[in-house]
């Protein structure tokens, strides 16, 4: 709270000294700023302890060949993603060619109980799963580095 308050009190101050004023596009151009932005996410996917919570969801992905439609269906898709540390930035190429998108990979992402209690392969997707090409479910921790980046041409 007082850190707070300390804070309040700095930014009225600079606020009547005139220290916060407009800039023009070259003055912006000029400044830079610090990491970009961060963030943390903590999924839940059909968590079977709420209340009212469904107890046959699925995900279904369709395919069209030969005249005949074809779904992949997951059954009851559920479970915990927890991740942080996924960043979001504009930075300047090194050989002055221009800015990028930069996308950091989170540093640790930790599941619980991710995964899906059968898979199928169906004409039908809101039909009955009566044949299972097995289950999966991922319990664990990773840590990830480096960064995925996006720039124009």
């Amino acid at each position: 709270m007082m850190k707070r308050a300390l804070f309040l009190l700095m930014l009225a101050g600079a606020v009547q000294a005139g220290e916060l004023r407009a800039l023009d596009d070259q003055e912006l151009s000029q400044v830079s700023g610090g990491d970009g932005i961060s963030f943390a996410a903590h999924v839940v996917l059909n968590d079977p302890t709420l209340v009212g919570a469904v107890s046959d969801s699925r995900l279904s992905l369709g395919f069209s060949g030969g005249g005949q439609n074809r779904y992949i269906v997951f059954k009851n898709v559920r479970g915990t993603v927890d991740m942080f540390a996924v960043s979001l930035g504009v930075q300047t190429r090194s050989d002055g060619g221009g800015d990028y998108i930069a996308i950091g990979l989170p540093g640790y992402v930790h599941y619980t109980n991710l995964g899906f209690e059968s898979l199928s392969v169906q004409n039908d997707p809101t039909a009955p799963v009566t044949n299972s090409l097995g289950s999966l479910y991922i319990n664990g921790t990773v840590s990830l580095q480096g960064q995925v980046r996006f720039w124009g041409h």
